[in-house]
């Protein structure tokens, strides 16, 4: 189910459940999201799955693994950079020998005029010009190769980047895995769900419309793209217009007291831990520590250079002695909620004044500041001790007062046994940074900023308050590379009709437009429609967005066969007793000629003028129509008037109307143009 950003994945996998009932789906892509992962047994009553998590490992991949795209393009950028210094030199040679010239010596005061020598300075001329000649025939032939060369490197540079993300692209394959607990065994049909990153889409359509029919096919198209790391080969895909991101907490609903005010009251969310915590571990201590492993880190594609180890730490300085000349004790950063500092070794003062450096995974610690001020250190004087450090500020009366991201209950982890200070079989908010993901996670969002073809529109712009959905009937292929690949989802029968439409006060031109009408329970989103008529493209137009029950109008582009013709005749006199009232008598004359060889109905607008003034008053005089509020699937503006007429096959017609404008002498506009 692909949404307006992201998508639900689903997997069927059948198999055995063994007896230790812990199964390991694998082949799952590097970018999907750990929390979202859901499992189901759907075929086999007496068994349920009672856990799910995800794993990630790393192994080396073999020595004949084909990394092709890579390897040309590496070669090809060799390639490249070799035909530019073999075209440099040749630039540099043709310099040197284009410098030639022969240079006269130097005359002295007594010696007598030489006669210049024609003969050398022709020939050195000469074997300028021919050396010229070849030094630039062949610096041709290099730019050319160099073209060419630059050419195959930029297709092999595209193709490397649209390569599906699904293969491996180094000497290291990461494979996610999910891993189950079941309560049963047996054999089962196991349906896996979970969510990533890197996919959109757009719709499209295709008209296909035959002159004369009242109705026409509608195919309906999605451009999706996708670059979760995985390529999807016959699926069965689904298109939806809602936020897979947005959030669906329910409000929380305080209740309302009618009498003296008291302050509301929140729950804590903190609860006391189980009894006998500690000797849950009690086994684990008994059997002795873990064998310690030293592995090095492994770099994956994409991912950037991985962090060193960190440094084993340093031995403890040696105490220091009473007075000056000893290495200074670790003082308490101020604001620090531990009270903790880092350790000084080797004499000297620290600098507090520069960053505090993030832990590895964790960030930075939650009491420090990004500068700490300095400390003032004084020596302590000889045979007195050094001050004890300040004490921590007592706790607050009562419960603990956990964090919000304490109270988000999803993003809590229990921490296992081999941690310390308290912390083992408690609730932990956060896991460690996966700087590996966020990288597979970074280059799969990317694809939210890919261009978009001609006319498309967003889904969550075209539908509005509402989400839809759409199935497709069959099924698709959608490799993982980034890149718009067209699917048909459905085929919807749609109401059509040929109208014409004209503005003879604007243009003298007459526009085929075709009117469609949704009659499904469906809602059709804006997009780019490819019109057909009779077998034949006639053009790409943009569809807007079509509710159930909706009309619009598709321009198709001017109407060569029908001619329109308009004329104005406006004639000025007064009237009243007085002749105090200025009568602004108009006149418009419409022809229009069909020549086509089949009958048309066409609208033509005409305006006429809106006053507020009640003293200023408008009477038309013409057969013509207001549209009514809902009439006809456009907006009209205040004015308009149609006129519809059916012509048939090579006929004429002509249309009259007019209006007359009184204005009073007292609102009329000295030095103004009244009649506009």
């Amino acid at each position: 189910m692909v949404y307006a950003e992201g998508a639900i994945c689903r997997r069927l996998t059948r198999g055995s459940v063994p007896s230790d009932g812990r199964v390991r789906v694998t082949g799952l892509p590097r970018s999907l999201d750990p929390g979202s992962l859901r499992a189901r047994v759907l075929r086999a009553p007496g068994v349920r799955v009672t856990g799910a998590r995800v794993e990630v490992e790393a192994e080396p991949l073999g020595t004949g693994t084909p990394d092709e795209l890579r390897r040309e393009v590496e070669r090809l950028r060799d390639e490249c950079a070799a035909a530019q210094g073999r075209r440099d030199r040749q630039v540099s040679l043709i310099e040197e020998v284009r410098a030639l010239r022969p240079v006269p010596p130097t005359r002295r005061r007594e010696d007598p005029h030489r006669r210049t020598p024609v003969d050398a300075w022709l020939k050195l001329a000469d074997f300028v010009d021919e050396r010229l000649t070849g030094l630039h025939t062949r610096l041709v032939e290099l730019e050319e190769a160099l073209r060419n060369v630059e050419h195959e490197f930029t297709v092999a540079t595209d193709r490397l980047a649209r390569a599906s993300t699904d293969a491996p692209s180094a000497h290291v394959r990461t494979t996610v895995c999910a891993v189950l607990t079941f309560d049963g065994t047996g054999d089962v049909e196991v349906e896996l769900a979970y969510g990533v990153p890197g996919t959109v889409w757009v719709p499209a359509y295709r008209l296909i419309h035959r002159q004369g029919d009242g109705s026409g096919r509608l195919l309906l198209r999605a451009s999706v793209a996708q670059r979760t790391g995985e390529d999807w080969t016959g699926v069965r895909i689904g298109l939806a217009t809602a936020d897979l991101r947005r959030g669906t907490d329910l409000p929380r609903l305080r209740s309302l007291r009618i009498g003296r005010s008291q302050p509301a009251h929140t729950p804590s969310g903190w609860r006391e831990p189980p009894a006998g915590l500690a000797d849950l571990f009690a086994g684990y201590d008994v059997a002795g520590p873990r064998p310690v492993t030293t592995a090095a880190p492994v770099a994956v594609a994409g991912a950037g250079p991985v962090p060193p180890p960190p440094p084993p730490p340093a031995p403890a300085p040696p105490p220091a002695p009473q007075g000056y000349g000893g290495p200074p004790a670790a003082f308490p950063v101020p604001g620090s909620a531990d009270g903790a500092s880092p350790e000084v070794f080797g004499g000297g003062t620290p600098d507090f004044a520069q960053p505090v450096q993030a832990r590895p995974g964790r960030g930075p610690h939650p009491g420090a500041r990004a500068f700490a001020a300095p400390v003032a250190m004084a020596p302590a004087a000889p045979g007195r001790a050094a001050p004890p450090p300040a004490s921590a500020p007592a706790p607050a009366a009562g419960p603990p007062r956990p964090s919000g991201a304490e109270l988000d209950y999803a993003s809590l982890v229990l921490c296992g046994p081999d941690e310390q200070g308290g912390r083992r079989g408690r609730l932990f908010p956060g896991s460690p940074f996966d700087p590996v993901a966020a990288e597979y996670r970074r280059r799969a969002e990317a694809v939210a900023a890919l261009p978009l073809p001609g006319h498309a529109v967003r889904p969550r712009e075209s539908a509005g308050s509402f989400d839809h959905r759409f199935d497709a009937t069959a099924r698709a292929d959608i490799p993982s590379d980034g890149t718009w690949h067209t699917v048909t989802v459905a085929e919807i029968p749609v109401g059509l009709r040929t109208e014409y439409l004209c503005v003879p006060s604007v243009e003298q031109t007459v526009y085929a437009t075709l009117v469609l009408s949704n009659a499904t329970d469906q809602a059709l989103l804006a997009g780019p429609v490819e019109v057909t008529v009779d077998d034949d493209f006639l053009l790409t137009a943009a569809l807007p967005t079509l509710a159930p029950g909706g009309v619009r109008r598709v321009g198709l582009g001017p109407a060569e066969g029908i001619r329109v013709t308009r004329r104005t005749n406006l004639h000025e006199s007064t009237s009243g007793m007085r002749n105090n009232t200025t009568v602004l008598d108009h006149r418009v004359h419409v022809e229009l000629a069909n020549r086509l060889a089949r009958p048309v109905t066409v609208e033509v607008h005409e305006r006429v003028p809106v006053t507020s003034d009640p003293d200023v008053r408008i009477e038309e005089r013409a057969d013509w129509t207001a549209p009514g509020e809902g009439a006809g699937p456009e907006h009209h503006a205040p004015g308009t008037r149609v006129w519809r007429l059916d012509l048939p096959a090579g006929g004429t017609a002509a249309l009259d109307g007019g209006y007359e404008i009184r204005i009073p002498a007292g609102k009329a506009l000295t030095g103004g143009n009244r009649r506009s």
